[in-house]
């Protein structure tokens, strides 16, 4: 049993802590119901349940997302291009997003998919001083998928 101010009350029976808790007139707070013996806190559960709450928030305030940034080329795409794309995709990922390269394959392109993944492979390169591929380029259905993520 642990009282409000956080000091030990000992071990002792449920009846006993309810009375304890009764006296003072505040909840008896089941804190560790799986230890050996139950941990029981003396508090009032509306103040424990805000305290929880503050906790929570503050955790959330501190966590960071993580948002996915898709940059969309094609077979045929030129130099220009390509650069300003990259462009692109360093500013995402020095917010530390992570980036989705597509390559969109379209009718008679198909027939060139081969050739297209040296089109990814030099997106890489170009961001090789900022980003890791996440996940490799990878076709699927129309497309060829690549996962860029921010260099640690």
């Amino acid at each position: 049993m642990v009282s409000e101010e956080g000091e030990q009350l000992g071990i002792m029976s449920s009846k006993e802590a309810q009375k304890i808790a009764e006296d003072e007139g505040v909840d008896l707070i089941l804190i560790a119901p799986t230890a050996k013996p139950p941990v029981v806190r003396i508090q009032d559960f509306g103040k424990y349940r805000y305290e929880l709450a503050r906790r929570e928030k503050e955790a959330k305030k501190k966590q960071k997302t993580i948002d996915i940034k898709e940059v969309r080329l094609s077979p045929n795409i030129d130099t220009n291009d390509l650069n300003t794309k990259v462009n692109m995709a360093r500013k995402f990922l020095t917010k530390g997003d992570k980036v989705k390269v597509t390559l969109r394959f379209r009718g008679r392109e198909l027939a060139h998919v081969n050739s297209s993944k040296a089109i990814l492979d030099q997106f890489a390169e170009m961001l090789s001083d900022v980003a890791v591929v996440d996940k490799p380029a990878k076709f699927e259905g129309r497309s060829m998928i690549m996962f860029l993520a921010e260099k640690r």
